[in-house]
């Protein structure tokens, strides 16, 4: 109880409206979700007035197009609006500062990277605080109470790494929780987090995907018994189906998959029911849209995202990298959010046949989960058009005669590819510390 209480004081000294804000998003899971569109066009008119008004780029893009602020009353007539990418962001940078930004409260961040240099951006105090309440409700799907105990499986991208033992030390005490870093993952690491984890014994434990999916292979391998949890968070990455019974036998438990993006403001969690992720309403609008930028109800597209409360670097209509299938069905669980029914991956995923032919990472994913005995990791990498190149990790039962079945399965994808097979030692964590099942260099 003492460290709950920690935990909430440290979030009204920080915010004092935190608490607030959080009772309301928490009301709003049961609210008609006709109300909660409402709310959101009505924010959705807000940003958009303040960015026509105040944020030159914004101003100019709409003189360029004939477009007044007043034709954009619902998410649904942001197809209009051409996408923003983070290339126009960075050839743009002065032009979407807004006139008044000495008077904001904002933090300044960057995204990881992951498919290219990092993007520099703003994000108000306003936004920030939704996104944590927002963050708290999707795991309070899983059963999570605010201030109950947490570890973290993860890299920079979820601030798994401190700057300083001190910040550490103040930042877990406060959150009550314990960071281990997935940059960090041999054999003598991974049994200290054994040891923190059974020490500490959280309630629940959250992570990059693969770093937690590592970790439970390693847990099965070695028979190694760690205190159950009552649900594991998985995000950041692609949670593939083939990971699920693994993350649930080593752990004893429920895996719950989350979605967000912290510069585009958007987010979507995973109920009980597990019949997709809900999409939140009230920080940002996810679109997924087809490749002329039409918004789709029901399909796969490129995820776009608005955010709504971001006054100090509005977020319109941004180019997010990610492939999503969206979903017209409600879920059995009362909650009225449109769903996600599934995170494709993100465009980088996809590789590029000699043919012409976009052929998703997944269909490498279902090679190596039928043709993977003796292989403990692998990675696919496309540098050329013409060639893939696969490394490897053994397991000292190896079966070489798996190579010619995988060379089969590829060369009736595409007769053109040419396969090289390269067998590593290890394979390396991205920047962040995330694990890589697909690396497409092409665009780059």
């Amino acid at each position: 109880m003492f460290r709950k209480a920690i935990f909430k004081l440290a979030h009204f000294v920080a915010a004092p409206d935190f608490w607030k804000v959080y009772r309301r998003v928490i009301e709003n899971q049961w609210r008609p979700y006709e109300e909660l569109q409402a709310e959101q066009d009505d924010q959705l008119r807000k940003i958009i007035l303040f960015a026509y008004e105040n944020v030159p780029y914004y101003s100019k893009l709409f003189n360029q197009f004939g477009i007044i602020p007043s034709d954009i009353q619902k998410s649904e007539d942001l197809q209009i609006l051409p996408i923003l990418t983070k290339e126009i962001i960075k050839n743009n940078w002065n032009d979407f500062i807004p006139k008044n930004l000495d008077k904001m409260k904002y933090d300044n961040r960057a995204t990881g990277g992951s498919t290219g240099t990092p993007l520099k951006y703003r994000v108000s105090k306003e936004q920030r605080i939704m996104a944590g309440c927002l963050l708290y409700r999707g795991w309070s799907y899983g059963g999570y109470e605010p201030g109950d105990k947490m570890v973290f499986l993860a890299g920079s991208s979820l601030g798994a790494n401190a700057k300083s033992n001190l910040g550490k030390f103040i930042h877990e005490t406060t959150r009550n929780l314990k960071k281990l870093s997935s940059f960090d993952m041999s054999e003598k690491e991974m049994q200290e987090y054994v040891d923190i984890i059974n020490q500490f014994k959280p309630k629940f434990i959250r992570g990059y995907a693969s770093s937690i999916y590592f970790f439970s292979e390693w847990l099965i391998n070695k028979n190694v018994q760690i205190n159950k949890p009552k649900a594991i968070f998985t995000t950041s990455e692609k949670l593939h189906p083939f990971m699920i019974p693994t993350i649930s036998q080593a752990f004893n438990c429920e895996v719950f998959d989350g979605y967000g993006l912290f510069d585009g403001g958007i987010s979507a969690n995973e109920c009980g029911q597990h019949t997709g992720l809900h999409i939140d309403t009230e920080a940002a609008i996810l679109e997924v849209s087809d490749k002329e930028g039409k918004q789709l109800n029901e399909g796969e597209g490129s995820v776009l995202a608005t955010s709504l409360h971001n006054y100090a670097m509005p977020f319109i209509r941004y180019e997010t990298g990610d492939i999503a299938t969206i979903s017209p069905e409600k879920c059995s669980c009362g909650r009225g959010y449109k769903l996600l029914k599934d995170i494709v991956g993100r465009t980088v995923d996809y590789l590029i046949s000699p043919e012409g032919k976009h052929i998703h990472g997944w269909f490498f994913l279902y090679i190596f989960w039928e043709h993977c005995q003796g292989i403990k990791h692998y990675q696919v990498i496309q540098n050329t058009v013409d060639i893939i190149n696969i490394k490897i990790v053994k397991e000292p039962d190896f079966d070489n005669s798996q190579l010619n079945k995988i060379l089969e399965a590829v060369k009736l994808r595409s007769p053109g590819w040419k396969v090289k097979f390269e067998f590593v030692d290890k394979i390396e964590r991205t920047g962040a510390g995330k694990f890589k099942f697909i690396v497409n260099n092409l665009n780059k």
